[in-house]
């Protein structure tokens, strides 16, 4: 119930790259921008994510979080070395598990822990293959999923989508690219899980490594080969191409105050924050919405400390 999109330098107006993501959330649910410094951790310390407690590491990043309250991970942020990061929930035909890490921890962690985008990407993969993800996403009632990444920094950008233990990646190398809430990744990828084909094969889902398509085999539901411009992934991803080599703030702004296709989403589940990053060599800006409703709402600029 999330959108979430990235420009990269040769689409934007400035040269710049412009992150955008809105968080869907359940109606009435409190999300708020918090501000963490840098912090040196104790050896052996451990860190207390929403449902387990993992190894910390030596050194975390500050970072700027846009939090459901009731949970210890992000929606979506920024960090110190001008990394962000969104995730996006999707639902795949891998079982759920009760208990791990929720993809908003992931956010978290690759937000601390990462220097870029790739070391970023690294982090939640190695993460996600020691704890495995799960728990329930939902503050009142249960809702259980699992996640796609986007993950972005002033050189590059990544999409990371999963299927239970099994992930795929893919490297954004020009352009915008977009990512809702279903599995995007059509073929094996750029990097994905060592054992991710062999199992689609001896599972029956793909009868070799040329016919693998990891969209295609995890999803839940259908992939359709184009999308509808009436459904929010089409509509952000159309709005995002249209834009494309004159993409600036204001776009991103504009995308996310979109109601044709529910993109600024109102009703049971509805936007709760809304953030806007700006990535380039000598600076990186962000401005987040922490109540509902970007169409309702101005970005506020948000620095870290």
């Amino acid at each position: 119930m999330c959108d979430t999109f990235v420009a990269l330098s040769d689409a934007t107006c400035n040269s710049d790259v412009i992150f955008g993501k809105n968080s869907d959330r359940p109606a009435g649910e409190i999300q708020e921008v918090i501000v963490l410094p840098t912090i040196t951790h104790s050896p052996g310390e451990l860190v207390e994510c929403t449902y387990i407690r993992i190894p910390q590491v030596e050194k975390t990043f500050a970072v700027i979080l846009s939090q459901p309250k009731w949970m210890w991970g992000a929606e979506m942020g920024a960090n110190e070395c001008g990394v962000v990061i969104g995730n996006e929930a999707v639902w795949t035909i891998e079982p759920y598990h009760q208990k791990g890490l929720l993809g908003m921890d992931l956010v978290r962690l690759g937000l601390e822990r990462g220097k870029t985008a790739y070391r970023a990407l690294q982090i939640i993969i190695d993460l996600l293959e020691q704890h495995g993800q799960g728990g329930n996403c939902a503050e009142h009632f249960s809702m259980n999923y699992h996640n796609s990444f986007l993950i972005a920094d002033r050189n590059e950008a990544w999409v990371l989508e999963t299927a239970g233990k099994y992930w795929v990646a893919e490297r954004v190398t020009s352009g915008t690219r977009s990512i809702s809430n279903q599995l995007s990744i059509r073929g094996k990828g750029d990097l994905r899980h060592k054992d991710a084909i062999a199992y689609a094969i001896d599972m029956g889902l793909c009868k070799s490594e040329g016919d693998f398509d990891f969209a295609k085999i995890f999803s839940e539901g259908s992939v359709e080969d184009s999308l509808s411009p009436y459904s929010r992934e089409g509509r952000v991803r159309q709005l995002c191409q249209l834009h494309s080599g004159n993409f600036s703030l204001e776009t991103a702004k504009s995308i996310l105050r979109d109601h044709i296709s529910n993109v600024c989403m109102h009703g049971d589940f509805e936007t709760r924050g809304s953030q806007i990053s700006s990535l380039s060599k000598n600076e990186c800006e962000h401005w987040f919405i922490e109540k509902p409703f970007p169409c309702q709402q101005d970005y506020i600029s948000k620095r870290l400390q």
